[in-house]
């Protein structure tokens, strides 16, 4: 492939840096794969079916994140990236189909389209990248994710304890690979500076899968509510479910969400820093997973006896987003806001006191909390001008 060739396949400093249609098509592939995992969680609600749904959501995390950062990189109008982005979004699917009984019946499809995804996309970029400095990043992907495919086959060829044991060590593979950049024999590691960032094509992105994440839970409530027949407390606990979802969307828009674009151009290593936002939206998107989970069952039974493990999930989620909220504060600003943690800790000793209660007044606690929350940023940012970001160097 001739140079001029290899630098149409690029995105250069003068080309529209916004995410693309074929980026949001891409993402509709999420709205079912969130669904699934909430659903099935709701299903099965215990500690190993935790852990099972956490494996699964590191796993589809994966990637959609190496798709964002393939998209950053590219220009997505060549028909050969096009393709890519497609074939990536068609396995997709196949993983989220195979989601519900991924640790039964269709093991193997979802590990084995997981496999040919990452391996098929190094081949790709270390053919069409010949010369390039993507050509040693596709070798190097290839040697990971070559090394991972052998646990992720491996475990699919298993059952129950050993599958998720070695699917685990799979996603921890993957994951800590990709974030020291992938170190292989004789080709190295990728430098922090040949990756490339668009800060407002990345900052884009993000906001974009947490509102499909914010989709997925309307999606699940409005479903519910159709379920309960629009009885009355069912309906209450509708409109709880939706006031936690809208307090979801304000905490995180205001203000790191708004900024995300300005700390990464303004960071000195943009690459750390989008990593360490991608870590803290993978932990936002797992408490919106989980809010999910507890606004179904919720509506479904809004009143009667409320088992620990409801109660876990209903005041879990909110805390586990708070958490993943305040790691994206200090990404962007390089401090915490202290309603943050005390929220976080504020759920947590609630939660003895939630025991004797109905769902829906368990349901309420958190909503009163993130209220709680949204009130504070608002009075902080009152008669102020906006904070710039600052992230931490």
């Amino acid at each position: 492939m001739t140079t001029s060739r290899t630098a149409k396949l690029l995105r250069r400093a003068g080309d529209p840096q916004r995410a693309t249609f074929l980026e949001l098509f891409f993402d509709l592939v999420f709205v079912v794969a969130l669904a699934q995992l909430s659903r099935g969680l709701a299903e099965h609600l215990g500690w190993s079916d935790a852990f099972r749904t956490l494996v699964l959501l590191l796993a589809m995390w994966w990637i959609w994140s190496s798709t964002a950062w393939i998209t950053d990189r590219m220009n997505t109008q060549q028909p050969v990236i096009q393709a890519l982005v497609i074939a990536t979004m068609v396995g997709s699917l196949v993983m989220a189909a195979a989601l519900p009984e991924a640790f039964g019946d269709t093991g193997l499809i979802f590990a084995g389209t997981y496999v040919a995804i990452q391996i098929g996309r190094g081949l790709v970029l270390a053919v069409t990248f010949r010369g390039h400095e993507l050509q040693r990043i596709g070798v190097r992907g290839l040697f990971w994710y070559g090394l991972s495919a052998l646990p992720w086959i491996a475990g699919a060829l298993v059952h129950g304890t050993w599958r998720g044991a070695l699917w685990a060590l799979a996603v921890v593979l993957d994951h800590t690979a990709g974030s020291r950049g992938f170190p292989t024999p004789a080709a190295g590691r990728t430098p922090s500076q040949d990756l490339v960032i668009s800060d407002e094509h990345l900052s884009e992105r993000y906001r974009q899968l947490f509102i499909i994440a914010l989709g997925e839970l309307i999606l699940v409530t409005g479903l519910a509510l159709s379920s309960s027949g629009f009885a009355p407390h069912g309906t209450a606990a509708f409109g709880v479910s939706m006031a936690t979802t809208v307090l979801l969307w304000r905490i995180y828009i205001y203000r790191a969400g708004e900024v995300l674009e300005g700390a990464i151009a303004a960071s000195a290593e943009p690459a750390r820093l989008a990593r360490w936002a991608s870590y803290a939206h993978l932990v936002m998107l797992a408490g919106v997973v989980v809010a999910a989970v507890g606004a179904e069952l919720v509506i479904a039974h809004p009143l009667g006896h409320t088992p620990p493990a409801w109660i876990a999930v209903i005041l879990g989620g909110p805390a586990l987003y708070l958490a993943g909220r305040a790691h994206f504060e200090y990404a962007v600003f390089g401090r915490v806001s202290r309603s943050r943690p005390i929220g976080v800790l504020v759920l947590g000793a609630l939660t003895p006191a939630m025991l004797p209660l109905p769902p829906l007044p368990v349901a309420t606690a958190p909503a009163l909390v993130l209220t709680g929350i949204a009130i504070s940023d608002a009075a902080r940012a009152r008669g102020r001008p906006p904070e710039p970001p600052s992230p931490p160097s």
